[in-house]
């Protein structure tokens, strides 16, 4: 229950904060000339730069380009607060404020811009080069390996399992016989006997397959 009064009180503090906000930005634009429709889509865009900034903050990590972003609608929303609180005759504002006023859907479009479509930083470039260590060097003891003794060497090598040999793959009589008519084409055509790769490839058999077809038409 605590948990969710205190939610809720945030949430009604963020919509009490972003109705003053938007009031004041409407004010403030009214009151540079801006009128009608056009007073109430300031407010609009000065939230929707600044909701843009922070979401880029949050999704793809502290960057530059976000937190300018951010810091220069936030200023423009604190602008607004501040010169609507009497600090401004907004009967007759000055020309810097119309001129502020006047240049802002630009700097707006120009930030919303570059925030849609800067392509964010990947996890290659964000990850630090870590630096191969040098490999240790080999001590000069080590370099000088006693040779081993032949009587030795020949008793272990007399000793080990000769290797096992694979088994034949057996061919049928019919594909060798296929691959011969091959062959016959290829030494024709060619002038040259048809190698294991081709043979294999025109067979469409594995290698070993292959080995065993092509030492049966030698």
């Amino acid at each position: 229950m605590t948990s969710k009064l205190r939610v809720d009180a945030v949430l009604v503090q963020a919509l009490i904060a972003g109705a003053l906000s938007f009031a004041h930005l409407h004010d403030l634009a009214a009151a540079a000339g801006q009128t009608g429709w056009k007073a109430w889509a300031y407010p609009v865009s000065v939230d929707l730069l600044l909701v843009a900034a922070w979401r880029r903050l949050r999704s793809d990590g502290s960057s530059r380009l976000a937190w300018c972003w951010f810091l220069v609608s936030l200023f423009a929303s604190l602008g607004a607060n501040v010169a609507t609180a009497g600090f401004l005759d907004l009967a007759h504002p000055p020309g810097w404020l119309r001129f502020g006023v006047a240049g802002w859907p630009a700097v707006a479009f120009l930030g919303g811009t570059l925030l849609a479509h800067s392509p964010a930083p990947t996890a290659a470039e964000s990850r630090p080069v870590v630096e191969p260590e040098p490999a240790e060097s080999v001590s000069t003891e080590a370099e000088h390996v006693p040779e081993p003794d032949p009587e030795a060497t020949a008793e272990v090598e007399s000793t080990r399992p000769a290797p096992a040999t694979a088994p034949p793959v057996p061919v049928p009589a019919a594909l060798v016989e296929h691959a011969r008519k091959l062959a016959d084409d290829h030494r024709t055509r060619t002038g040259h006997p048809i190698d294991t790769d081709t043979l294999r490839a025109r067979l469409g058999v594995p290698a070993p397959m292959a080995d065993a077809i092509a030492a049966q038409l030698s």
